[in-house]
């Protein structure tokens, strides 16, 4: 029998924990993936916007020169905290559901391989994040192998047509990636303007490629169907109901729309989640769901509203539940 059980071992599981862990709590984290596994799917040479002190879990240092940490110095911090730490890990083992008992306890089932499990802990935090489910369009051709929903580096690309997908933040930092490598970069945009939550020093990089024409943007357009033969896609403008549209020839295209949390889990453990928002029902004040001992952690909380919570501003989420849950249990 765990004291704690936590699904997710990214940046926030991993620092729910560590505060586990440092107050004498038995605890174990799982991971359907590998450790910080959303970090993997990230492009290679990415430095991330939040500044290293913003980044630090657990009361250890990111113990670098840089102001901001790139993809792979991130990896190896992560690494080292749960290394610290000692934390017990299950990686490659999905949790597919955790039911509590009628004595309070969680039966927690999980599958690795085709091997089905049954863990018992007293709590359970989930902490699962959304990156690893990136939104497709639902349209012909989504499934071609060149049309991806995840950039990881410009240089194969140099010399190619590709076409990019949306108008967020990571659309725009990959086109203009894209751009600087060699790559001729189109842009279909379904507003009329770039989205307001691109960075306020890339939005004007991006807004002076199009204006000169070094990249091409598409506005108010929706890409219709992807096709194979020519290799390419057809646009339209958003909202139009049929019509031939613009055909743009591409040798790669990048979907990138956003990512969707994954409620499913949540749903199976027996969380109240709101079906339009997808944010679940919990207690700010202790991060506990409407199922007693089931905690939500992280991005999660903010269901679809994925620009609300990150690393930066979640990192008191392992605290403040090992701290209620460290109270129950010695009482």
């Amino acid at each position: 029998m765990l004291d704690l059980l936590v699904v997710g071992a990214g940046p926030t599981g991993i620092a729910v924990g560590c505060e586990a862990v440092r107050a004498g709590l038995s605890v174990k984290v799982f991971d359907r993936g590998a450790l910080t596994n959303s970090f993997l799917n990230y492009p290679n040479y990415l430095t991330f916007f939040t500044t290293r002190d913003r980044m630090e879990i657990a009361g250890v240092p990111l113990s670098i020169p840089d102001e901001k940490a790139n993809r792979q110095q991130a990896l190896a911090y992560y690494r080292a905290v749960a290394k610290r730490f000692g934390l017990a890990l299950a990686l490659h083992e999905e949790v597919l559901e955790a039911r509590r008992a009628a004595d309070g306890a969680f039966c927690v089932s999980t599958r690795k391989d085709r091997l089905m499990k049954t863990h018992w802990a007293r709590a359970v935090v989930i902490a699962t994040g959304y990156f690893d489910n990136p939104i497709k369009l639902d349209v012909p051709g989504m499934h071609l192998p060149w049309v991806k929903s995840l950039f990881r580096e410009a240089y194969p690309h140099y010399g190619e047509e590709v076409l990019i997908v949306g108008g967020g933040n990571s659309a725009c930092k990959t086109a203009l990636d894209l751009w600087r490598n060699g790559a001729r970069v189109t842009m279909a945009v379904r507003d009329q303007k770039f989205h307001e939550s691109v960075k306020y020093w890339i939005l004007p990089d991006i807004e002076n490629r199009v204006r000169e024409g070094s990249i091409t943007a598409h506005m108010n357009s929706v890409v219709a169907e992807f096709t194979q033969e020519p290799r390419g896609a057809v646009i339209r403008k958003a909202g139009a109901a049929g019509g031939e549209g613009t055909f743009v020839s591409t040798d790669a295209a990048y979907v990138l729309i956003g990512y969707r949390p994954d409620e499913t889990l949540l749903r199976n453990c027996g969380v109240e989640v709101d079906a339009g928002s997808l944010v679940p029902r919990f207690d700010p004040a202790t991060c506990e769901t409407n199922v007693p001992g089931l905690f939500v952690a992280g991005t999660v909380q903010a269901g679809l509203d994925t620009d609300r919570v990150f690393i930066d501003n979640s990192r008191d989420h392992g605290a403040r539940i090992v701290e209620h849950l460290a109270r129950r249990l010695t009482r």
